[in-house]
């Protein structure tokens, strides 16, 4: 996986942090939410589920997605297929999610929104994949294995194979696991190419820090303590830069989406 990818490794811009996706599948849920549609992208510093509570069985007993309804190819982006292989993983992922909401208000998923926000997310991903092999840039597997390290330790795992197994129990096999990191560092790539390395600033941190105890002040977790700044410092650099990279990569698909040629099949 040295390169771009002999086979298009995608997921979501909407869930461009990866934590986001494989949080969501390790752990049976996540706190992240997007308020841009889903384009702003995110970590949760916050998230600590347990691995163990998996999705998989609350799932079985909820509203499940049609995927009968899904085609072959789900798009295509500039002559490059987005397949129902691709899709389904991340919508499944993504009704998981919606199911658990909407069923607080007693409702099921809106899946035709649901498919037709998840294919956006694909085929703007697939442009930035697209613009990034075009610039020449690549992903190393140590990159790759290193981002999964990061991941399992911050899902209080010791290594990245333990959080591969965890995926693979909420139906997310390695490969796609890895794709999905690959596909996260190389728009982190393109971003730094785009725009210079993003580094948040003590301020800005501040500011944000400030941000996240107003809200749970107002969500009434007011009981719950939130650590000290210095330690959770890099934490809020991580969502940060996140957001930074979500924004920039935002802007970078309206850009060319101006000039692609772009085919939905839903």
């Amino acid at each position: 996986m040295t390169s771009l990818f002999s086979t298009r490794a995608r997921t979501a811009l909407g869930a461009l942090s990866v934590a986001a996706v494989l949080t969501l599948s390790a752990c049976g849920g996540s706190d992240s939410s997007d308020a841009d549609a889903g384009k702003d992208a995110s970590k949760d510093a916050s998230s600590s589920a347990s691995p163990s509570a998996g999705a998989s069985d609350g799932a079985a007993e909820g509203p499940q997605p049609d995927l009968d309804a899904i085609p072959d190819v789900v798009a295509e982006v500039n002559g490059e297929e987005v397949t129902k292989e691709e899709f389904v993983p991340i919508y499944e992922a993504a009704f998981q999610q919606a199911a658990a909401q909407a069923q607080m208000g007693g409702e099921d998923p809106d899946e035709e929104a649901l498919r037709k926000e998840t294919a956006d997310n694909l085929v703007d991903t697939e442009l930035l994949l697209q613009e990034a092999e075009s610039r020449g840039l690549e992903v190393s597997d140590e990159a790759v294995e290193a981002e999964l390290t990061s991941l399992a330790e911050q899902n209080g795992m010791k290594t990245a194979d333990e959080l591969l197994k965890a995926v693979e129990a909420q139906g997310v096999s390695a490969d796609q696991a890895r794709e999905q990191v690959e596909t996260q560092a190389m728009v982190e790539q393109l971003v730094k190419d785009e725009n210079g390395p993003i580094k948040p600033t003590d301020k800005e941190l501040r500011k944000l820090y400030d941000q996240v105890k107003k809200q749970q002040a107002a969500s009434g977790a007011g009981g719950q303590k939130i650590p000290p700044f210095a330690q959770v410092r890099d934490q809020l650099a991580e969502q940060a830069s996140s957001q930074e990279t979500g924004k920039v990569a935002t802007a970078l698909v309206e850009d060319l989406r101006k000039h692609a040629d772009i085919t939905i099949n839903l």
